[in-house]
């Protein structure tokens, strides 16, 4: 990696190649994941060979290959973020200069800025449990400074706490919901909010959760269940206004976090299978 390794629990005690091993894999996991719920078509190897080669697969969409390599960019950028977090706070510029990694692709368009929050309305068409075809409406771009704002405010308080496991899952699930809820951009709000959401995961010393794409249709239909229940969001209603219906998507997030479980076992069943090799040959 070119930046240097963010101070993690999950990597103690892990000879130096087999951290940085771990990371490539959450981060290509993490981005294949996010990418491809968006319709991103790369295989996750693909994905890895794209970013760590530098080169492009026969027969896939160039879009494609920026979105991962865009993707991973923000990731460092992530990473880059926690080095004098909390002590200053992540601003709104802060979010715009992830925006405009995530988004690769240079739109000439006014009404699509890049960098900066949404100018037009935006929402999304959903199919309810009974049938019904809704329509969901996100904040309005009028909005969108204020609501921000408070999650801000809320993402900040959250890096300054020593979060254990559970209660950093709770939060990138409380994060995830509202960013997604408020779609403060116009284009990219899913993986800004897969990435963000991780923020107080990676700052409280966790690796971050990550969303498989084979749940693509549960993680889907589980954030609009909530978005319909709850209502578009307003300065009027808060960010988290009905916490029980938060739940779902809590228990959805802490079932996520099984892949990242089983990669950090991975690693260190290989240190311990090194150590163990070692000690039979008499190195020291």
């Amino acid at each position: 990696m070119s930046t240097p390794l963010p101070k993690l629990a999950p990597l103690a005690g892990l000879d130096p190649d087999l951290q940085c091993s771990l990371l490539a894999q959450v981060r290509d996991l993490w981005t294949h994941g996010s990418t491809a719920l968006e319709g991103n078509t790369l295989t996750l190897g693909e994905t890895k060979f794209v970013i760590e080669e530098g080169l492009t697969v026969s027969g896939k969409p160039l879009k494609d290959h920026e979105e991962v390599v865009g993707h991973a960019r923000a990731i460092e950028l992530l990473y880059g973020l926690l080095d004098d977090w909390p002590a200053r706070p992540v601003t709104p510029a802060r979010l715009f200069d992830l925006h405009r990694a995530v988004q690769t692709r240079l739109v000439t368009d006014i009404y699509k800025p890049l960098g900066a929050w949404k100018v037009e309305p935006n929402g999304t068409y959903a199919v309810t449990k009974d049938g019904r075809q809704t329509f969901i409406d996100y904040a309005a771009p009028a909005d969108v400074p204020i609501v921000m704002d408070t999650w801000l405010a809320e993402l900040n308080r959250l890096g300054a706490e020593p979060l254990d496991e559970d209660a950093a899952l709770s939060a990138y699930a409380r994060l995830h919901l509202s960013f997604v809820h408020i779609h403060p951009f116009w284009d990219g709000n899913g993986r800004m909010a897969r990435l963000l959401a991780n923020l107080p995961v990676l700052r409280a010393g966790h690796l971050p959760v990550v969303i498989d794409v084979r749940e693509r249709k549960r993680y889907i239909e589980t954030l609009a269940d909530y978005q319909l229940a709850v209502g578009p969001v307003t300065p009027g209603t808060g960010l988290w206004p009905t916490p029980e219906l938060e739940t779902a998507f809590i228990a959805f997030c802490r079932e996520a976090y099984a892949t990242t479980r089983a990669l950090i076992a991975g690693a260190r069943e290989q240190q311990a299978a090194r150590r163990v090799r070692a000690d039979s040959s008499g190195e020291t």
